[in-house]
């Protein structure tokens, strides 16, 4: 292991060299290495004709992450599971194709990590079947410079599945927080352990070399063999970051609770103020079971927790966080993805093993763009790709989907209070379409297979049927005609009287949740 700056980085990598990344936003990006790639390439203009591979989103929107690859000439090919932290440069190259851009369900590219390192054939999975990943729709494909197809549909043993081919690794860039003198390498404040052991060994798998970030350098023989994730003999080179760009996460400089060093008190979460979120938020908690093993995704579904805290049954839940994270309060906003108190953080490819395995119960999602037969669209808008992240995974084997979301968006404005909800002004654009721009979950698919699949808003509730989306609820105060039909591009199956929704969800105080405690 040679220790070197992070100005030599650029030298170290050939021209049309495949890199592999760690990372998941900011969480374990190695982003003063990638400072360094870029001072190099403009300073001589190489390396070139780069392609890059990562799990999940690389960046925070602004300064960090793929933004330092976002130059004319730098950069070939982009394949990530996200792209919705990569930065407005490098969204632009990829939205005008400068660029060919491809987007996999983030588990299965952790999947993909070790499917590489093993020399197997490549991944086989069901994952993405019927939706924008599938070959015969788009194969993941973001824009049309993006020709080559990484992505194939095979059937094997009377099934269909999809086959990723394992590309060749050049070099791989991860990040950890401490590094002995002989390489080996921890990951203590790292709040997640992602897949950065099998990213280096894909890299080794094919002579590549490894570069880490570390917060430090500690003699040899120090560091206890338990902690080390990473072992010496897979790492070439380290560079030792700064603390401004080593972030714990987008927001976070470090905070021992997102790695479990501390825990904080469970009464900690604010109640949320009676608005629309907390109504969609109180609806979807209904629909919990005690005990069930649950993922709740970013946004709306993050109010749950709060709303369960508040009404005295947070104990009840068991909650997973496709990061590796289960148990606890997951963070939110800039720290999404880590979560305060969790039980256990393992590696993110075994994670997507239990969920894709089916071993969530429930999951709690966002809702973007829906159509009259469930799909649902959560990754492409206006030709701006945005990416399904862990979605498609968790979409694919869980045994109850409920998505949550406001009706409209744009500007709506609600009044919640003594029972019933108002608009006061309807949002701008339409969330219930006729056709989804882009298939991230195909709900006839989900409907063949029997998943539960529930739509929650603050003024109606649908349920998905094999012939369609049923509307099943409405709020108090809500006319159908004027406040649902009227702003669906689609009508609904409606049979018979619609149920009004618990009036109890519009108060200032609820209390619907206590009977959870008598669910066997």
């Amino acid at each position: 292991m040679k220790v070197i700056s992070p100005d030599a980085v650029g030298a170290l990598i050939p021209d049309d060299a495949t890199i592999f990344l760690g990372g998941l936003a900011v969480t374990s990006l190695p982003e003063e290495i990638l400072q360094g790639l870029e001072r190099h390439f403009l300073a001589t203009q190489h390396p070139r004709n780069l392609t890059t591979w990562a799990c999940g989103a690389v960046g925070n929107s602004g300064e960090a992450g793929m933004k330092h690859f976002a130059h004319p000439g730098m950069i070939k090919r982009v394949i990530a599971g996200h792209f919705g932290q990569t930065g407005k440069e490098m969204m632009k190259m990829v939205f005008d194709g400068q660029v060919e851009a491809y987007n996999f369900p983030q588990g299965s590219l952790s999947h993909l990590t070790r499917q590489i390192a093993n020399r197997s054939p490549g991944l086989l999975t069901q994952v993405g079947l019927g939706t924008f990943v599938d070959p015969r729709l788009e194969g993941g494909k973001m824009n049309s410079r993006s020709t080559e197809d990484l992505v194939r549909l095979v059937e094997f043993d009377g099934q269909e599945w999809l086959h990723y081919p394992p590309p060749k690794i050049d070099v791989a860039i991860i990040r950890g927080t401490l590094a002995d003198e002989r390489g080996n390498i921890t990951l203590d404040k790292e709040g997640v352990l992602l897949e950065q052991l099998s990213i280096a060994q894909a890299a080794k798998r094919w002579g590549g070399i490894v570069i880490v970030q570390v917060e430090r350098i500690v003699k040899a023989g120090s560091l206890h063999p338990r902690a080390v994730k990473i072992p010496g003999l897979v790492v070439d080179y380290v560079v030792l970051g700064k603390p401004e760009n080593h972030m714990q996460t987008i927001t976070t400089q470090f905070n021992p609770a997102l790695c479990g060093d501390i825990r904080v008190p469970d009464g900690s979460l604010e109640p949320m103020p009676l608005d629309e979120r907390k109504v969609i938020a109180r609806r979807a908690a209904l629909e919990v079971t005690p005990g069930a093993i649950t993922n709740l995704g970013i946004g709306i579904p993050a109010g749950i927790p709060s709303v369960a805290a508040e009404e005295g049954v947070a104990d009840l839940l068991t909650l997973s966080i496709e990061s590796g994270v289960n148990g606890g309060i997951p963070a939110q906003l800039g720290d999404f993805g880590l979560a305060y108190n969790a039980e256990s953080i393992i590696e993110q490819s075994f994670q997507f093993d239990f969920y894709d395995g089916g071993g969530l119960d429930a999951s709690f999602l966002g809702l973007a763009q829906t159509d009259s037969q469930g799909n649902v669209n959560v990754s492409k808008f206006n030709g701006r790709p945005v990416g399904c992240g862990g979605f498609v995974n968790i979409t694919r084997s869980t045994r109850k989907l409920v998505f949550c979301g406001a009706f409209t968006a744009g500007g709506l404005d609600v009044l919640v209070g003594d029972g019933r909800l108002t608009i006061r002004r309807e949002g701008k654009s339409r969330k219930f379409i006729e056709q989804v721009e882009q298939i991230t979950f195909n709900g006839h698919d989900a409907a063949l297979r029997q998943q539960q699949v529930v739509f929650i808003t603050e003024r109606a509730v649908f349920h998905l049927r094999e012939d369609g989306l049923e509307l099943t609820e409405v709020a108090p105060g809500i006319d159908i005609e004027r406040d649902v039909l009227a702003h669906m591009g689609f009508r609904p199956i409606i049979r018979g009287q619609v149920k009004t929704m618990d009036s109890g969800i519009f108060s200032q105080h609820w209390g619907g949740l206590a009977g959870l405690r008598q669910q066997p």
